[in-house]
């Protein structure tokens, strides 16, 4: 690593430090200060707003592999969570101005208000080989006033003191405080408007560090949606007499999360309740049917990733978000892998043979993303429908 100042290019206002000691020198973008925390790659070419504000990036830094980010600029609509929850960004280019009439802001200003740290002109291609190569390894930006000093030390300890994804409990300090309804639906163009509906079907949705537009495609199903906290009880949910009980995506380990959610979960499974899981979701029924998950070198970050649906043959492209998946060689003989992963074959989606109960390890609610597999979302209401209201 080195130590003398002057192996640092000039005009430089930004370092990146990965836990190895590989140093990356750039210019800063958004907030001056120091982002920490598992840096990860997306190969997304849409929706970098989306991607930052998914609260199943808490404590991650991302690696934008699409050179121009930013040339669509940022709005209040496209949020998926109240704030953002990635800890920095990395992209190849300066920020490219915004041209697009839902625009409200440049992607700078926004990284600005919400206090994010990033880094560009940095070879985004050589990080993620790196990151395939030596896996997913903790990392910090350092976003400095031009002419100042980088504190290298102070890096080096951050990273040193920053902890593993593997073991981490992230879900519980994600998820909502408290209970409450949802309606929105999906959005429409011209003009940005919300659907409504009629909340036909109950659902109760555990919140893990859940996406917006879950909530919006479930309501535009005519899907009455109740949010509840990540610990909330089984009696509690279900003295709220869901007609099917939805499963968030998340932050943070399964494991460490199915130390309290898989008593939960066994019970809502045993009410024999419609149930339906995604990415954190799908990995936590997974443990609580029974299984384990393990941590992926590199995990799955794009809107492009290939899945073949073993139950129709077809091929799905989809978005997904995660570094853990469920061990099949773990499963009981009631729950059948329904999806896997045509990059490595892990499990993509679980159906259980004995009860109303599946989830998938990706995004079907496209956000951002293709809309392949918006049909699971149909699948619920169907399961939902034949249980409650043949």
């Amino acid at each position: 690593m080195p130590k003398n100042e002057a192996t640092i290019p000039t005009k430089t206002t930004a370092c990146l430090m990965l836990a190895d000691g590989k140093l990356f020198f750039g210019q800063g973008i958004g907030m001056q200060g120091t982002g920490i925390g598992e840096i990860c790659f997306n190969t997304a070419m849409t929706g970098y707003q989306e991607i930052l504000t998914d609260p199943s990036f808490a404590g991650q830094i991302i690696t934008f592999t699409f050179p121009h980010i930013g040339n669509v600029g940022c709005n209040d609509e496209d949020n998926e969570a109240v704030k953002p929850y990635a800890s920095g960004l990395i992209i190849r280019e300066p920020i490219t101005p915004a041209s697009n009439f839902r625009s409200h802001t440049e992607l700078n200003h926004w990284l600005l208000t919400h206090k994010i740290t990033g880094i560009s002109g940095v070879d985004t291609r050589e990080i993620t080989r790196h990151i395939r190569k030596t896996g997913a390894h903790n990392a910090a930006i350092q976003h400095i006033k031009a002419g100042d000093s980088f504190d290298m030390e102070a890096l080096k300890q951050a990273i040193t003191d920053c902890p593993d994804m593997k073991g981490m409990e992230l879900a519980a300090g994600v998820s909502t405080p408290k209970p409450y309804e949802w309606s929105e639906g999906t959005w429409k163009l011209p003009p940005a408007a919300k659907s409504k509906n009629s909340g036909k079907h109950h659902v109760v949705a555990i919140d893990y560090g859940e996406k917006l537009n879950i909530l919006r495609c479930l309501a535009e199903r005519n899907c009455k949606v109740t949010v509840v906290p990540a610990k909330t009880s089984a009696e509690d949910i279900l003295k709220l007499k869901p007609d099917g009980i939805f499963l968030s995506n998340g932050p943070g380990d399964p494991a460490a999360t199915g130390t309290y959610s898989t008593p939960i979960l066994r019970k809502l499974i045993a009410s024999d309740t419609p149930i339906f899981g995604i990415c954190l979701g799908h990995q936590l029924l997974g443990l609580a049917l029974g299984g384990k998950t393990e941590k992926l070198p590199q995990g799955h970050r794009g809107a492009n990733q290939p899945v073949k649906n073993l139950e129709t043959g077809a091929v799905e492209i989809t978005s997904q978000n995660h570094g853990f998946a469920v061990v099949e060689s773990s499963l009981p003989k009631n729950v059948k892998v329904s999806h896997v992963s045509l990059f490595d074959g892990t499990v993509e989606g679980l159906r259980v043979t004995d009860k109303p109960v599946f989830c998938v390890q990706y995004h079907p609610e496209s956000s951002p993303g293709p809309h392949d597999s918006q049909y699971l979302f149909d699948d619920f209401v169907k399961i939902m429908k034949r249980k409650y209201h043949a």
